[in-house]
């Protein structure tokens, strides 16, 4: 369980630890500015300074356990995240929007386990890659793997949560990819898709798709047409968070202020303390604190794809790697959406959003990637 004979303190990564540091006591003050005049404000913060602190115990205990100990229960993880992901279709589910995407468990409370399923899909993969690392472009192996990531992909889309989908997608390619598949199989997974595109396309817009729900599609189409007025209602969030974001101009107008010209104090704002948090970032931060927050985080991902370069072996790469993926694919999307980028779709920004499911399991990935990097490779392995 642990590898202490293994671990160097010198190969502590202070620089990633100072970075989630930063980047936790800047969030939490960002959602402290978010909900000041909430009516239930003081819960919200309550609730996330405990989520810090318990988080930052498993990612405490995460860095001390040795990542080979997790891999060892491959088959456990991956039966426990297909559990998980199945609950939600139970009366256990709890559905909201729309979408049944939570599990309330007595004396456990509400959780998202499509979060949890990142991890965990990250860690089933650097075991599964790991132990068919000479085997990897063989065509049973590929496909038994996409058979183990269509498994939870198909729970996760039927929530229906696309975005988690997508981003569960694109992570295992990443994780793929760092395996070290042959670019034969890429260009035949990219042939692949071609169809599959090309079927829905035709299934959108026929009276009654199959795939995509009709709110999906409208999303897009109004992302796609914003002047069109059949879709003012869908883009109006996004067009007040980039109004917020203008609005902070360079300097920005300062955490809790009283602004009431501001875009969040007149409740313009929808969802400023999850979704749209960034926008809360732009409006009291300016462009100065915008561009300190992207480069942070960048700097974040970095690190985390530097561990994967130095880490002792392919199950160590792969976890690095995926975390690094999964973090700048969560910060680009929620970006994206609140500067009308992107479709509107519901992404957290890690250590910013509300929600104890995504900064539990933030904080144990970076867990993961300590560890990792304790292990790292020393200039006498590599000779």
């Amino acid at each position: 369980m642990f590898a202490f004979d293994r671990y160097r303190i010198r190969n502590f990564n202070l620089p990633l630890m100072l970075v989630v540091a930063a980047l936790s006591i800047l969030g939490f003050t960002v959602l402290q500015s978010a909900v000041a005049f909430a009516s239930d404000g003081p819960a919200t913060t309550r609730e996330q300074l405990l989520g810090f602190m318990l988080s930052s115990v498993s990612m405490l205990g995460l860095t001390l356990i040795d990542y080979h100990f997790w891999l060892k229960l491959h088959g456990l993880i991956w039966l426990f995240m297909m559990g998980i992901l199945g609950l939600v279709f139970t009366p256990l589910g709890q559905t909201w929007n729309g979408a049944t995407r939570w599990l309330k468990l007595p004396g456990i409370g509400s959780f998202q386990p499509s979060e949890f399923a990142k991890v965990m899909m990250i860690l089933f993969f650097a075991w599964f890659f790991g132990y068919f690392q000479e085997k990897i472009n063989k065509t049973s192996i590929v496909f038994l793997a996409l058979a183990f990531f269509g498994a939870p992909a198909v729970l996760i889309f039927l929530e229906p949560d696309l975005s988690t989908t997508g981003t569960f997608a694109l992570i295992f390619l990443v994780l793929i990819f760092v395996a070290g598949i042959s670019w034969k199989w890429i260009g035949r997974m990219a042939l692949a898709v071609v169809p599959f595109a090309g079927f829905l396309v035709w299934d959108s817009l026929q009276e009654n798709p199959r795939i995509l729900k009709r709110y999906m599609l409208n999303r897009i189409l109004g992302f796609l047409n914003p002047d069109n007025m059949e879709y003012s209602a869908l883009n109006n969030q996004q067009a007040k968070a980039a109004m917020a974001i203008a609005s902070g101009k360079l300097h920005g107008k300062g955490l809790f202020n009283a602004d009431f010209n501001s875009v969040k104090n007149g409740n313009f704002l929808s969802e400023e303390n999850c979704d749209f948090i960034f926008a809360v970032v732009g409006e009291e931060l300016g462009f100065i604190g915008t561009c300190a927050v992207i480069l942070m985080f960048a700097l974040l991902v970095f690190l985390c794809f530097r561990a994967a370069a130095k880490a002792r072996d392919l199950q160590g790469r792969i976890i690095c790697a995926g975390v690094g993926t999964l973090i700048g694919l969560q910060v680009f999307i929620n970006i994206g959406v609140c500067s009308g980028l992107l479709p509107n779709t519901g992404v957290v920004l890690p250590f910013f959003s509300a929600g104890l499911s995504s900064l539990v399991c933030t904080f144990t990935a970076i867990g993961l990637v300590m560890n990792v990097s304790l292990q790292r490779r020393t200039e006498e392995d590599q000779r």
